[in-house]
């Protein structure tokens, strides 16, 4: 093996060698669905959500709770349809043409969830995850894996175990 002769040679070969002692670590990402209620944006980590129906005609049954919207059938399944809104405490509104039913699942539970848009699908670093901060609302913090940014826009990323699991225990 020869030694670089030129000042030029020489940066070269360092940076070679120093190329080939380089690890490459691809960061873990996560997939999450984001959506928004009025003017809030949240997000469900993208595993969670099953499918996203832009129109299904929701079917209303007596006796059910105020959060529950009615059931819906998906391909021969027949699934509970929640108002997100209600169960996050924030003022409801009618669901419009641009209105979204994630077919989700958390806590062995399998329900619909009423959103009034779906934002995106996109993969996020997991070091972007910021924790809740403390000044968050009780419910919300109780229910928040975290807070990601979108468009310099926080978005809380919710946990739908959580979310599911205290709906079907009967807390909202």
């Amino acid at each position: 093996m020869t030694t670089p002769s030129s000042p030029l040679e020489q940066i070269v070969a360092q940076r070679l060698a120093s190329r080939r002692e380089r690890i490459e670590l691809d960061e873990p990402m996560i997939k999450v669905v984001i959506v928004a209620l009025a003017d809030q944006h949240f997000a469900f980590p993208g595993e969670g959500i099953r499918e996203i129906l832009a129109r299904a005609r929701v079917f209303f049954v007596p006796g059910c709770p105020p959060s529950m919207e009615g059931v819906v059938n998906v391909r021969g399944d027949i699934e509970t349809v929640i108002r997100l809104q209600t169960l996050l405490r924030l003022p409801e509104s009618e669901p419009g043409p641009a209105s979204a039913i994630l077919i989700a699942r958390g806590n062995g539970v399998v329900s619909g969830l009423r959103v009034d848009r779906v934002l995106d699908v996109l993969d996020v670093p997991r070091s972007s995850i910021l924790p809740v901060p403390a000044t968050f609302p009780t419910r919300w913090s109780t229910l928040a894996l975290g807070v990601i940014h979108r468009e310099e826009q926080p978005v809380t990323l919710l946990n739908l175990d959580a979310l599911l699991g205290d709906y079907a225990r009967g807390l909202e």
